[in-house]
């Protein structure tokens, strides 16, 4: 079998073997051959030392910002690939980046120093591999599983924690029993964790195919950047309209909505204000009255911490604020709706609130499953017909105010908007004669 190696790659490899040093593709581009996926970045190691890496490549343009750590980029086709030496690792003293590294001159040194057993697979130019620690046998059994020590690997590196669940979540691995242990026992490295690493992370996890058994099994570890989930996990819901507890309830509503950052976050974070409104009436039932508003306040404290930009943030606090409103599939409502949240934020709730009740008792949600898929149909059609929302779309403005003889200033903004609100009500066209004369 050969694999779809790219030709700037196998130049590279040729170049430096034909000046007498070894080289090999190494990394996340191996283990995705290996699982037969198309790499996205080429990363190749090498016995040559960064100045004899540039020797080798006289001529070609050449990216130095990575030299103090023995990388050199190398641009070949127009693609960068980069070429580091074969290195050891000093201490983390900042959990993120050694704090020197020494150039050795043994593949295998070099590939003790990473992260996950797949992760440290090397392959030369006739594609042989080096794999001393098992990789490839681990990607076969689908297994996480760390290099050496666990406990020293996420030690090293904090991020490498969150990186464990998302390459569990994206590849639909298990994680090693010894490497989980070691999870839950050094979540707390990722208090040394840049807000804005661990959000690349997130993001990626949550979106993937198994990110719901993830939740499922490391609550604690969101729990340790997040601590605000820490009473959903534990949250119990005596209610007819749930099957589940507040954390099992909200880990099916994230893998019932698509595959979208915002929508899903929202999904995790909807119910996150529960706990702090739950009331037990006299029969044992519990209530969460007014809990969209107080989610949506700890959603918007949970984003912000965690650097998310400011259209999802923004995004994300909107739906959860808004996830529980009542919709019946009648125009005026789904017009006066489209209004206020524009169509894309307006479909997205209609998302959020099907995945919210994906998460409910199956029996209680048949006709509000039916309801959305009338108002999306209706919604649909309100917009191909390019019915009136907006003052925009009204058939009279300012100035067909104006003349016929209200006076320029608030009053003209006031007729205009009592005239949309009439027209998405249904109880007039929008039609300039109509409008014109209720004016007058």
């Amino acid at each position: 079998m050969r694999f779809d190696i790219p030709a700037g790659a196998r130049h590279i490899l040729q170049t430096l073997n034909d000046a007498g040093f070894e080289a090999y593709l190494v990394g996340g581009c191996v283990r995705d051959l290996l699982r037969g996926v198309a790499p996205h970045d080429w990363d190749i190691c090498t016995s040559a030392l960064p100045g004899e890496t540039e020797t080798c490549f006289v001529g070609q343009r050449i990216i130095e910002t990575g030299l103090k750590h023995g990388t050199v980029t190398v641009l070949e086709g127009g693609e960068p690939y980069e070429i580091t030496t074969y290195r050891t690792e000093g201490p983390y003293s900042d959990s993120r980046r050694p704090d020197f590294v020494r150039f050795v001159p043994d593949l295998e040194e070099d590939l003790a120093r990473r992260d996950f057993t797949m992760n440290a697979i090397a392959m030369d130019l006739d594609e042989n591999l080096r794999d001393p620690f098992g990789g490839a046998e681990d990607i076969k059994a689908g297994l996480i599983r760390c290099v050496g020590e666990p406990a020293q690997r996420f030690q090293e590196d904090g991020l490498r924690v969150m990186r464990a669940l998302r390459f569990a979540a994206v590849f639909g691995y298990e994680i090693e029993e010894r490497t989980a242990r070691a999870i839950h026992e050094n979540r707390a490295m990722l208090d040394r964790v840049s807000a804005e690493r661990i959000n690349v992370e997130l993001r990626k996890l949550l979106v993937s195919k198994n990110a719901g058994a993830v939740l499922r099994q490391y609550p604690d570890v969101f729990c340790q950047f997040w601590p605000q989930l820490s009473p959903l996990v534990i949250l119990e819901q005596h209610n007819p309209w749930h099957c589940w507890g507040g954390w099992e309830h909200t880990i099916h509503a994230v893998e019932a909505a698509p595959t979208d950052v915002t929508l899903r976050l929202t999904m995790l974070l909807h119910d996150i204000g529960k706990p702090a409104c739950k009331s037990t009436d006299e029969q044992g039932i519990d209530h969460f009255y007014g809990h969209p508003a107080v989610s949506a306040l700890l959603a918007d404290q949970m984003l912000r911490a965690l650097k998310f930009d400011n259209k999802t943030w923004e995004q994300v606090v909107l739906l959860v604020e808004r996830h529980d409103v009542q919709l019946p599939p009648r125009s005026q409502v789904i017009r006066r709706w489209l209004n206020r949240l524009g169509p894309e934020a307006f479909f997205q709730l209609l998302e959020v609130k099907r995945a919210d009740n994906m998460g409910q008792a199956p029996e209680k949600v048949k006709d509000s499953l039916a309801d959305l898929d009338e108002l999306k149909a209706k919604a649909e059609q309100i917009l191909a017909e390019r019915q009136c929302l907006t003052l925009k779309d009204l058939a009279v403005d300012g100035r067909d105010v104006r003349a016929v003889g209200i006076a320029p200033g608030p009053e003209v903004g006031r007729v205009l908007e009592e005239l949309l609100e009439r027209v998405l009500s249904g109880e007039i066209p929008n039609e300039r004669t109509v409008l014109l004369k209720l004016v007058m």
